[in-house]
């Protein structure tokens, strides 16, 4: 064999040994490459999923016999749905469906023993909660199996040729179960978050990098008013390109847009603020932008996943519900969802809002500190 091909394989191996010191010499370099992994790949298992493991349904029997009962043991023998509310009057319904109480309502009428005994089809209205249509398909078609159980058996013990029950389902805020209705109102926060959040992670430091920090330190400004000039152009940088997100929204898509610009670009400022936070406080802790970088993007996987952008929280396991409450995420896109969808005001939202500001108020102080801290 050719000694020069021999050097040369040789000398590369070399270097390969060194790149992989360089790596695993380092104890956050070796965490860095197993912990995501490893974190991300738990939390695509729990948290990305798309099956319905409990669902609260409301009840509204104005039946009140023993077939409307039958249908109702049925349903919730399936282990999946646990009754979260038993109303009285249909007036009860919207109650349920906007506070988001309940996935969906069953509504049984007042002569559904007789019709089924006359050998009539009779009609039960499921009202669907269509925000997560993802969601609210997986509970129709699992109500409508149950359905189909009922009505063989029915047919069995009575006779009858034709199906005893029938489904009208009605899908609100989502009629035609569009994933895009639910998808891209939740976008206008997610994907200004991610440009927003590496901007911000980067502005500090790319300064200390660059060598202009020292610069910048020996100006009149305090540490606080030069973390204020940080945050000030990334917020505004964020609300631009919420807006680029729900002018594709609106203008391409067509999605209709039910409630109100004020009340839509309040929330997403809280949100901005608090993303900035976020930011701006992975930057103080970072030496230089490959560092920023990397912290950036091992979070913002997390914060995807938590969010309820594309599988609802209450599908997660408790222990993850909990870790949701530490991400703007999930409360900005469950804001813009139902200010956009639903159209409701700050009143209704509020429960969103004050999350966010506690984040901004905790995250934002934070960095200031940690950029003092390394001052010093």
């Amino acid at each position: 064999m050719n000694a020069s091909f021999i050097d040369t394989v040789l000398r590369i191996l070399n270097l390969c040994r060194k790149e992989f010191l360089a790596v695993l010499k380092d104890p956050a370099s070796r965490a860095i490459l197993i912990v995501p992994a490893l974190m991300q790949s738990l939390l695509f298992g729990y948290a990305a999923t798309y099956d319905l493991n409990q669902a609260d349904y409301a009840l509204l029997d104005q039946s009140h016999s023993a077939a409307s009962t039958a249908l109702v043991v049925r349903l919730e023998g399936t282990g999946i749905f646990h009754r979260a509310a038993t109303l009285r009057t249909p007036a009860d319904i919207e109650r349920v469906i906007d506070a988001q109480d309940a996935l969906f309502v069953l509504h049984i009428g007042p002569r559904f023993e007789q019709q089924m005994q006359a050998g009539e089809e009779a009609a039960v209205q499921l009202i669907v909660d269509a925000r997560n249509s993802n969601t609210a398909g997986s509970a129709a078609g699992y109500v409508s199996a149950v359905v189909a159980d009922f009505n063989a058996q029915w047919r069995a013990q009575h006779g009858g040729a034709q199906a005893p029950v029938r489904i009208d389902s009605r899908a609100w805020y989502n009629p035609n179960l569009e994933t895009r209705w639910n998808l891209m109102p939740g976008m206008i926060a997610a994907l200004s978050m991610l440009q927003t959040l590496l901007l911000t992670a980067l502005s500090v430091a790319r300064e200390r990098e660059q060598g202009t920090f020292d610069q910048l330190l020996v100006t009149p400004l305090t540490p606080t008013e030069i973390m204020i000039g940080k945050a000030v152009p990334p917020v505004l940088i964020g609300l631009v390109q919420s807006t680029i997100v729900l002018g594709v929204t609106l203008l391409w898509f067509k999605v209709p847009m039910a409630g109100s610009f004020v009340t839509l670009y309040a929330g997403l400022l809280c949100f901005t603020i608090a993303s900035v936070g976020i930011g701006l406080s992975i930057s103080a802790v970072s030496a230089n932008m490959q560092q920023a970088m990397l912290y950036t993007f091992v979070l913002i996987m997390p914060l995807m996943l938590l969010s309820g952008l594309t599988t609802p929280v209450r599908n997660m396991p408790e222990a993850l519900q909990i870790a949701t409450l530490a991400n703007p995420l999930r409360f900005a896109i469950d804001l813009v969802q139902r200010v956009y969808l639903e159209g409701v005001g700050l009143l209704t939202v509020w429960h969103n809002l004050i999350p966010l500001v506690v984040i901004a108020a905790v995250t934002l102080p934070l960095a200031a500190w940690l950029f003092r801290h390394r001052l010093v």
